[in-house]
């Protein structure tokens, strides 16, 4: 297996498990819905539903932690860094993945192994409302999304490893973004014509390329 190989098999990875994740969005929001309709019109309202949605959002937010890193979406606010030549952007992240990024999540990764493990041996409940549901299954969770956070990070290194040898960021698996989405919107719009809509969709990829603006090398398709 190749260097190249290994990176996009870890990215498939965190994509794989960040879009099952989000079916936990159709669960909340479920929810949601149906408890407003219990405790506003029928006066009906469901203790546990507090704990539920927690739960429900809490884990999504983790699990989608490894997909995020994959696809460079987490917000940074270095201007000085979309100047940078890619070399040393790599040299840069390296240093901070380094002293910042794997004590951290390997913390979290120990840490939250011991929370999760304490929690089962006690048949934790939750405290919030009586009756809680139990908490266990989530809190394992914790060690188990930072594991994936994790493996995408050691991706990552790698990515700065090999941009730093070779000048140049090697390639990430591309997920649909919002932008294509809206391109596909204004393809099918009869009120926009083609020349307009080649424009602003050339405009919309300008501005996310400067907001983004690292070095993604060729982008691998999902």
């Amino acid at each position: 297996m190749n260097v190249q190989h290994f990176l996009l098999r870890v990215d498939a990875t965190s994509v794989w498990i960040g879009k099952a994740a989000a079916w936990l969005i159709i669960g909340l929001m479920t929810m949601v819905c149906v408890e407003v309709v219990k405790r506003y019109i029928l006066n009906m309202p469901t203790a546990w539903i507090f704990d539920a949605s927690n739960m429900f959002y809490g884990s999504l937010f983790m699990l989608a932690g490894a997909y995020a890193l994959a696809q460079n979406a987490h917000v940074r606010g270095d201007f000085l860094y979309s100047s940078m030549r890619p070399r040393t952007q790599a040299a840069l992240d390296l240093v901070l993945y380094v002293l910042f990024f794997l004590p951290g999540v390997a913390a979290l990764v120990y840490a939250g192994y011991d929370y999760a493990a304490l929690s089962w041996r006690i048949g934790e409940h939750s405290t919030v409302t009586a009756e809680g549901p139990p908490i266990y299954y989530f809190k394992t969770v914790i060690p188990v999304a930072g594991g994936f956070v994790l493996l995408q990070g050691l991706a990552e290194i790698t990515r700065c490893i090999v941009c730093l040898r070779t000048r140049e960021w090697p390639s990430r698996l591309k997920d649909v973004e919002e932008l294509d989405v809206v391109a596909e919107q204004l393809e099918h719009s009869e009120h926009v014509d083609a020349e307009t809509r080649e424009a602003a969709i050339e405009r919309a990829q300008a501005i996310d390329r400067a907001a983004r603006q690292r070095g993604m090398g060729g982008d691998g398709e999902t």
